[in-house]
């Protein structure tokens, strides 16, 4: 997919979908900036990886929960290349807690999830678009999950976070559209990243991939790979008719499984 002369952030792209999406726009000649917040050693190997791919990439150090680092970030595309055409709004955090367990969360779990899902989305995009606007096929990607349209992952805040970055979506593709700006969100459901496997341990990641596979129609568990698809459509100039759209990448999971008869 042709990403010539243009400029992506992508952010918490150090790892998992963010980083299999910022080398597939390098596949297709992006300028890049790859955003972590703790790991350089892990972002360094990004920008390698999306310059063997045959684009350009800087690492730039930002927790995007913050305004300010916000700023930075587009600061440092603009310093760089002098441009942005391409924002993907990655990083997210969450805490594990059973659902029905209403003491497992207090109100500083839900600012520090919103902070980094919610809020640095928005941060990003209004420090970007003065920027964007400027593009010849502006788009905003902001990575949700079907847990924000299902209600289930893995607490009550993230659910929360997620449904209320889907609605964010909506209401800004609809104030951003007549500066041909475009926002749309990629929905995936589980994906087997080192983020869950470094949560439960092995035993209990393979668990949920095969839990995975038994109760989607399609029989699969998804890895990176299966969401940079999406993302790159909605980023790409391919897309440049399509708006405010939430897209589940699940393998079937909202359907439910087939119904069969005897």
């Amino acid at each position: 997919m042709d990403f010539s002369n243009q400029v992506a952030i992508v952010t918490g792209s150090s790892a998992g979908i963010g980083e299999a999406a910022a080398i597939g726009m390098a596949e297709g000649g992006a300028k890049l900036v790859i955003n972590y917040s703790k790991n350089a050693e892990a972002a360094d190997k990004v920008v390698a990886a999306c310059e063997a791919a045959g684009g350009e990439a800087i690492a730039v150090s930002a927790d995007v929960s913050e305004d300010a680092n916000c700023k930075k970030l587009v600061e440092a595309a603009m310093d760089k290349w002098g441009r942005l055409d391409i924002l993907v709004n990655n990083a997210g955090t969450t805490k594990f807690m059973n659902h029905d367990d209403l003491e497992g969360l207090d109100a500083a779990d839900f600012e520090q999830i919103y902070a980094l899902n919610l809020v640095g989305p928005y941060q990003m995009i209004k420090h970007a678009r003065p920027h964007l606007a400027k593009a010849d096929a502006p788009s905003v990607v902001n990575i949700s999950s079907v847990a924000g349209v299902r209600g289930i992952g893995s607490s009550v805040a993230y659910v929360a976070s997620k449904g209320a970055l889907n609605s964010m979506t909506l209401a800004l593709a609809r104030s951003l559209g007549p500066e041909n700006i475009r926002v749309n969100a990629v929905c995936p459901g589980f994906v087997g990243t080192d983020w869950f496997r470094n949560a439960f341990g092995d035993e209990v990641f393979e668990a949920i991939s095969d839990a995975q596979r038994n109760t989607t129609p399609m029989g699969r568990a998804g890895s990176p790979d299966d969401v940079k698809g999406p993302i790159l459509f909605f980023a790409n100039r391919a897309s440049a008719h399509v708006t405010g759209q939430l897209l589940t990448v699940d393998a079937g999971m909202l359907l439910g499984m087939p119904f069969k008869i005897g």
